[in-house]
């Protein structure tokens, strides 16, 4: 029986020049095959209609368990690396995740080697082999997963929502598995954990599966790909998995529950059940009512509680990944004031609520949203394979197959009583409210069983939230305005000129413009960066929080007026660099220059309004102290950079100097940080030279060119470049520490090889040696002796000094035996890079440079590669090119010896330094090893400072201002 290929007619964006085609083979597997000439990636998305709702009783995590499994070994290719090795070797990445009702699988591959890896892939769903010694290895590193996340805020608390749910809905299930549900309790019932993964696997039938194909041949002949591969999928004819409805009974609402967090910070979530938008997804009920409620413009509920200073964010949503039930939730980060006044910010969202339903469903709010929604639509940006085929596998469970690429983003049908449905669901009799605090503190008597996260439960009746409503805020609530930012003009520039790279359009003591026109995407949008070098930004640890605190005021002032642009396209950004700040505007050009123009008055203007001030230093300081609560590894890799980078200042002394900042001498240092500024501006996108250009003279006539301006041009000596130190060659540092957070059970290793200053050829060695060993370093470290979950090799650069780091997350082996399997790693490595054949190095070679001339996506994705040559001071354009044609002459001879000579264990030109962060299960080895005496070529750093002090500092690729000439 022949598969049959359905003519649908998709609706598709208008910028969209790819060739779809839906596709039924006789196996009762549903797929969607896409062409795209000009793609350089190929990838694949498997979506399987089981997930954790279908793990049996008492083998909790076991669909979780099966998604890690498939990785492994097949019967036709029964190595276990043969599809992991084949995707890394050929530029690609592969992932997958199991939520309630589906598992997902995907991976993308360089477009020539698709074919070789797709077959590789559709052996996970045709003979897996699943190997008892695989088994007992891969719970080991569900059991690692899982004990990451033990001390992770999102996993509890979403774990206490679901343990407070009815106990016979799947939702109340624990769903990641650990070694008790996998190893330990099904050994206790005499279960073979490897004879029920088997039989659990039988539930992947082809007709519960939708694959997603994307590739650059034709539609036939992926078509005939398809059908080779993929028809021997056995159809079992599976039911799919029927979600009971709600998992919320009348038990579970009317509920106030208070639970203790592991970091400082308290939220608040209220939500109710709701009816799942996806069941009106053309009307869009909740989309009209998330965008009021969480509206955060003048007459919100979020600038109102703001402006009370007891609120830093809101969102508001439905969600859940099931056709039968969702939650609308109204989500937001609380100060200590707001902390005291819950239960009047409870008041204010019923009281918004209450304004929604007098007030009225309005029309030109869902015909705005739906004309946003339809250019959005119909400009976006093209994105990459991997996350294309991710983001569409799903439309094809829940849509009809011509609406399987626009999903749920384009409702179009005005329908007041849907939207009334769902605003009677939001009532006081429905809602449950989570408040996470540290305040709670001997006040909570419960405890939820698989994170021990600690809670109490108050009931909340209609009467008490009736007297809230009553007790709230009287500030004036109202509905938001028409948006000015919807764009009009959506034409494209005529650019006179073909120009291939930025060039430099203008050049001031002030300011330098750099600008680029969009050759390649012709989307009527624009990127803007304006970077504002302040060489007064981080002299200190005080001016370092000072400009980090000015920052933020700027971002929350501007919140309210520019929330609209966001929601029309058009983003702003405004972000601390290692010099001073930047602003970033990006999205459609039509109204860019209102935003632009808007935020530079800002910052000309800038007060420090006290509220405000207390709000944000408050949050800051919190932020600071939740370091410690980080994962070890990310603990790791900031004393890495401490150690690397000249003038970074430790968070426990910019935690000391933001305590004791205040108001007055915050708004006495804005004036001194501005008064010495220069601007390195780069435009890129829809924009004709001109405007480009009197974009930048108007920015400079704001800021420097008004009669009270605190502006003044900084002189060429005050260039600011931060610059890494030198390691020393042959010497092994390290640097050992107790984890900040001892509760913790997971230490951990960064070892840091550093290896040259940027420089081509130097460059596409390491890139080449970081192909080439990545997989394998992988599959030793963590799949072969199961180190920890975490552990990876990847390329670093700081400030253009090139590196390789392996990170190792462990909480069955101390930091310093890690670092030493590291060590072993690449001894035994050794071999394998002398023993590499020409047709490997020819391979590895070519998958390289396919990575490389891989093509831009969008318009973002270029302008972020020139901004980063701008950036370093590199501006190396042709970096790709040039690196190309180097690849293409290299001998494997050459790789070799950059290998003997820089990263094999003993190399003369090694450098390296080892962090390595002891957890409180690892105390008594940590006490061992800062006991222990040097081996010989090792260097332990004790003062991390004085070892700074003590080492040559590498050179700046940054020229600054003075050192660029126009042509």
């Amino acid at each position: 029986m022949a598969a049959a290929a359905g003519n649908v007619e998709f609706i598709r964006a208008r910028s969209d020049k790819r060739e779809y085609r839906r596709l039924l083979l006789p196996n009762a597997l549903e797929c969607l095959l896409i062409s795209d000439a000009d793609t350089d990636k190929a990838a694949a998305c498997m979506e399987v209609g089981v997930g954790s709702f279908s793990d049996p009783e008492g083998l909790e995590g076991l669909a979780h368990f099966l998604e890690h499994m498939l990785f492994y070994a097949s019967e036709k290719y029964p190595g276990e690396q043969d599809y992991t090795k084949y995707i890394s070797e050929h530029g690609g990445s592969s992932n997958a995740f199991t939520s309630s009702e589906t598992t997902n699988f995907y991976f993308d591959v360089n477009a020539d080697n698709f074919e070789e890896a797709l077959d590789r892939f559709a052996q996970f769903f045709i003979k897996p082999l699943m190997s008892q010694d695989a088994v007992l290895r891969e719970i080991k590193a569900v059991d690692s997963e899982h004990k990451k996340n033990l001390l992770s805020d999102g996993w509890r608390m979403h774990q206490l929502q679901k343990h407070l749910a009815s106990k016979d809905h799947p939702y109340h299930k624990f769903s990641t598995g650990s070694w008790e549900t996998l190893e330990t309790k099904p050994k206790e019932r005499g279960l073979d954990i490897r004879l029920e993964l088997l039989k659990f696997y039988e539930n992947y039938s082809a007709n519960l599966m939708h694959l997603v194909v994307y590739g650059k041949e034709s539609l036939d002949c992926i078509q005939s790909l398809v059908e080779s591969l993929f028809s021997h999928v056995k159809n079992m004819d599976q039911r799919s998995f029927k979600c009971p409805s709600q998992p919320l009974s009348a038990e579970h609402l009317q509920l106030l529950v208070k639970a203790i967090p592991i970091i400082e910070g308290d939220y608040l979530k209220i939500s109710w059940p709701v009816t799942p938008n996806i069941q009106f997804y053309k009307e869009g009920p909740c989309r009209y009512l998330s965008h009021l409620i969480g509206h955060e413009g003048e007459g919100s509920i979020f600038h109102i509680i703001k402006e009370l200073g007891w609120a830093m964010d809101l969102v508001a949503g439905a969600g859940s990944d099931s056709n039968e039930y969702s939650f609308f939730s109204v989500g937001m980060r609380l100060t200590d004031a707001g902390h005291d006044h819950m239960e009047d910010i409870i008041g204010m969202v019923f009281k918004y609520i209450h304004l929604l339903k007098e007030d009225g469903i309005h029309e030109w709010i869902f015909d705005e949203l739906a004309s946003i929604n339809e250019t959005e639509f119909h400009y976006q940006d093209k994105v990459h394979p991997i996350s294309y085929v991710t983001a569409t596998v799903s439309s094809m469970r829940l849509f009809p197959p011509e609406e399987w690429l626009v999903g749920e983003s384009l409702p179009s049908k005005y329908a007041p009583n849907r939207i009334n449905m769902i605003l009677d669901e939001l009532s006081p009799e429905r809602v449950r409210i989570l408040c996470e605090s540290k305040k709670f503190e001997g006040s909570t008597n419960c405890a939820e069983p698989w994170y021990n996260t600690s809670y109490s439960i108050e009931n909340v009746t209609p009467y008490m939230i009736k007297q809230w409503i009553q007790k709230a805020p009287t500030e004036k609530l109202y509905l938001p305005k028409p948006n000015i930012f919807v764009p009009k003009d959506l034409s494209l520039k005529e650019v006179p000129d073909k120009v291939t790279f930025p060039t430099i359009l203008r050049k001031t003591p002030l300011s330098r413009l750099w600008y680029k026109p969009d050759m390649l995407f012709f989307t009527p949008k624009v990127y803007i960066i304006i970077d504002f070098h302040c060489p007064l930004s981080s002299h200190s640890p005080e001016a370092a929080v000072s400009t980090s605190l000015f920052v933020d005021l700027l971002v929350d002032y501007l919140n309210a007026y520019a929330y609209d642009a966001q929601i029309a396209g058009l983003f702003f950004s405004i972000y601390l660099t290692s010099t001073g700040f930047q602003v970033s505007v990006g999205g459609y050009n039509d109204k860019m220059r209102v935003l632009l123009h808007a935020i530079m008055k800002q910052i000309v203007n800038f007060v420090v309004k006290p509220n405000r001030f207390s709000a944000l230093k408050e949050t800051s300081v919190k932020d600071y102290q939740n370091f410690n609560f980080s994962q070890p590894y990310s603990q790791a890799s900031y004393y890495l950079s401490l150690i690397l980078e000249e003038k970074k200042w430790p968070l426990v002394e910019k935690l000391q100097a933001l305590s004791k900042l205040e108001s007055d001498s915050l708004a006495k240092f804005v004036p001194h940080l501005l008064s010495k500024t220069y601007l390195e501006c780069y435009v890129q996108g829809n924009i004709e030279p001109g405007e480009a250009e009197s974009i930048v003279q108007e920015i400079e006539d704001t800021i420097f060119n008004t009669p009270n301006s605190v502006f003044k041009p900084m002189s060429p000596s005050q260039y600011l470049v931060k610059r890494v130190i030198m390691l020393e060659k042959e010497i092994k540092c390290c640097y050992q520490i107790e984890g900040l957070n001892q509760k913790n059970e997971n230490s951990s290793v960064v070892q840091y090889i550093q290896v040259h200053h940027d420089d081509a050829l130097s460059n596409i060695k390491l890139e080449l040696f970081s192909l080439i060993s990545s997989q394998p370093a992988f599959n030793q470290l963590r799949t072969v002796e199961q180190l920890g979950y975490i552990t990876y090799l990847s390329l670093r650069s700081d400030r253009g000094v090139w590196a390789l780091e392996v990170v190792i997350q462990s909480t069955v082996k101390d930091p310093s035996y890690l670092d030493s399997r590291i060590d072993e790693f690449f001894k035994t490595f050794e071999s394998k890079i002398h023993e590499l054949s020409d047709k490997d190095f020819k391979r590895n070679v070519k998958s390289l440079i396919d990575s490389k001339l891989e093509k831009f996506n969008n318009l973002w994705e270029e302008s972020g590669f020139y901004w980063g040559e701008i950036e370093a001071g590199t501006l190396k354009f042709d970096r790709v090119e040039s690196e190309v044609a180097l690849l293409r002459e290299l001998k494997k001879e050459e790789f070799i010896e950059f290998f003997d000579e820089y990263i094999k264990v003993d190399a003369p030109q090694r450098r390296t330094v080892s962090v390595q962060v002891f957890s409180g299960n690892h105390l008594a080895e940590f006490k061992k090893a800062i006991a222990e005496a040097d081996p010989p070529k090792t260097c332990r750093i004790t003062d991390i400072f004085g070892f700074k002090r003590s080492r040559p500092l590498h050179r700046s690729l940054k020229g600054g201002p003075g050192l660029i000439t126009m042509d």
